[in-house]
């Protein structure tokens, strides 16, 4: 996990009796990896009584319980200490990270739009979007610079193509393996399957997280006409409103 939520957990621990899992789960919401490890303990560890799944953090913390959150989840191992001799790495992730936030951001504000009752579980969605490369940063910080060092080198080469050549698997691919190995909620599953674009909620993941990796470095990109024309028609906009509306959301 990042530093930050470590040190904001301890915080919490310390005054454990004045805080209840709506604090709690706003705070995780900030950080990716402990999203993931929040939501995959809980699918691994739900009692054969539970029918349904628990599909957010706060949901899950809710059932868990304040006091078994903090015995399951003590003093944890933090991102900084991991790669604190790989600041490159470091700075990869974090740049990862920055976007996943923003990608969730424009998720959540379409989502809004569209009057989605789901939207929680869609700006959850984007967040995690990205989660294997993170873990490529974490886990392999060698393999995720080649990846990276590559992409810069040929901007027109497609990620899917340059993570085959490096990893032999597409990270799309790792994502929906860890997905189901850890058993994640299935309706979080459905809206990260970017195989099924005919779903709206589908494709409103996908443009967030589509156009915040192209706004990365800035709202010059070529191929924004393209990313605001396919949420246009997702949000049953025309053109100039749904640039309008990313923008307001951006600022």
């Amino acid at each position: 996990m990042l530093a930050q939520t470590a040190e904001a957990i301890e915080a919490m621990r310390a005054n454990e009796d004045e805080v209840d899992a709506n604090a709690i789960g706003e705070m995780i919401a900030h950080d990716p990896l402990m999203t993931l490890k929040v939501l995959a303990y809980a699918a691994t560890h739900r009692s054969a009584r539970m029918v349904t799944d628990t599909e957010t953090v706060t949901a899950t913390l809710v059932m868990m319980g304040i006091s078994p959150f903090f015995r399951t989840f003590g003093p944890q191992p933090t991102i900084e200490q991991r790669l604190a001799e790989h600041p490159e790495a470091l700075q990869g992730l974090n740049d990862v990270i920055l976007r996943a936030h923003r990608g969730a951001t424009f998720a959540l504000a379409f989502a809004v739009h569209r009057m989605d009752p789901d939207a929680p579980l869609i700006h959850q969605a984007a967040l995690l979007h990205d989660f294997p490369e993170m873990l490529l940063w974490c886990h392999a910080p060698a393999l995720a610079l080649r990846i990276r060092n590559a992409q810069r080198a040929d901007a027109t080469l497609r990620s899917v193509a340059i993570q085959r050549d490096v990893l032999g698997i597409a990270l799309y691919e790792v994502k929906h393996s860890l997905m189901k190995a850890w058993r994640l909620p299935e309706m979080l599953r459905r809206i990260s399957d970017e195989r099924h674009t005919e779903q709206a909620n589908v494709r409103n993941v996908l443009l967030a997280v589509r156009l915040a990796r192209h706004t990365a470095g800035g709202w010059d990109n070529a191929a924004l006409p393209d990313d605001i024309a396919d949420i246009a028609a997702l949000l049953n906009l025309s053109h100039g409103a749904a640039q309008q509306l990313v923008r307001s959301v951006e600022a």
